[in-house]
């Protein structure tokens, strides 16, 4: 279309925080809106960081691209007035949402690992708890028997009087709403507690880096989800994770393929708007990510009228001798 795009980067995690930080989120995305060249963005990585950013892209009629922030509320059309006062969605997805990663976990672990019982951790963060949140109503309706629930504080370092509570219970499942920072710590604590209990997460704990943080016999096991289709193993992106290897220097994760996606879409974008006859500017830029229609790495894409991706899957994966195994598409009931 006659336009080169250049990304500009920014980073939200806080030392204060000691992970990623809403507030600096919002202080970023304050930046791209004061720049006039920003027609759009892709992120934000965390939920917690998109429920801060929202409202002041919806203001600026910005689009955003998330690939891998999955927390429902966020494009809620019952929380508009919250998260887009404008009315018009600003918020996109390239994965689908907890809606669907937290329930089809439960279905997975209650259909295929005969889970009875669980007791329920989160993290206090935004996607952590909206996420727990989700697999514990979904159990529930399968008959599974919620023992108890608690927060981990991110910030802590010792969870094992929570865990020796848990291991008086005898629970067949341990769930995890949460992201890293308590799952560095849970991993090896709980495997010394109540080793022989089913431990699962969400894509807060689809890290590479998770078995060097907690050691490869605190992860082994562990299941956990990704708000995709499994894609890094694909026949047809093996060219594509080829060059990724050789250009980063390390593997990719489902979510640099959505990330990917996601430029993929705003260019597309950009170029239909050309086509259209229309200037390139954030509102026009907006409608036509609103109106994609394209096959992507990860197949077709298009969005409802709220940003969320039409297709709806969630794969599940489990820790394996220090390896990210896939093991199946999450059951939808």
């Amino acid at each position: 279309a006659g336009y080169k795009l250049e990304s500009v980067v920014f980073d939200s995690a806080t030392p204060a925080a000691g992970q990623y930080d809403p507030a600096q989120a919002a202080t970023n995305y304050r930046k791209f809106i004061a720049d006039s060249m920003v027609m759009a963005a892709v992120g934000p990585v965390m939920s917690g960081e998109g429920k801060a950013i929202s409202p002041i892209i919806s203001e600026a009629d910005m689009a955003t691209i998330t690939p891998s922030s999955t927390n429902p509320d966020i494009t809620n059309p019952t929380m508009k007035s919250q998260y887009r006062p404008k009315g018009k969605a600003v918020y996109f997805r390239t994965v689908t949402t907890d809606a669907y990663q937290g329930p089809n976990m439960a279905n997975y672990l209650f259909h295929n690992q005969k889970m009875k019982s669980v007791y329920i951790l989160d993290d206090g963060g935004a996607f952590g708890v909206g996420i727990a949140d989700s697999f514990q109503k979904r159990a529930g309706e399968l008959g599974v028997k919620i023992l108890g629930r608690d927060r981990l504080d991110p910030k802590e370092a010792d969870y094992k009087t929570i865990l020796t509570k848990i291991k008086g219970l005898s629970p067949d499942a341990l769930y995890y709403g949460g992201v890293m920072q308590a799952a560095a710590k849970l991993a090896p604590q709980s495997y010394e507690v109540i080793p022989k209990v089913i431990k699962a997460g969400s894509d807060g704990v689809y890290d590479l880096s998770w078995p060097k943080q907690s050691g490869k016999e605190a992860v082994e096991g562990w299941f956990c989800s990704q708000a995709s289709p499994e894609l890094v193993t694909s026949p047809k992106l093996e060219a594509w994770v080829t060059k990724f290897k050789k250009d980063m220097k390390r593997d990719p994760t489902n979510y640099a393929i959505t990330a990917y996606d996601a430029v993929y879409v705003i260019a597309d974008s950009i170029e239909r708007t050309v086509k259209d006859g229309k200037p390139v500017n954030r509102s026009n830029l907006r409608d036509a990510i609103q109106a994609a229609k394209l096959s992507s790495l990860q197949g077709p894409i298009a969005f409802d009228p709220n940003g969320d991706i039409l297709t709806r899957t969630v794969s599940i994966y489990q820790w394996r001798d220090g390896e990210i195994k896939y093991v199946a598409v999450a059951p939808e009931k």
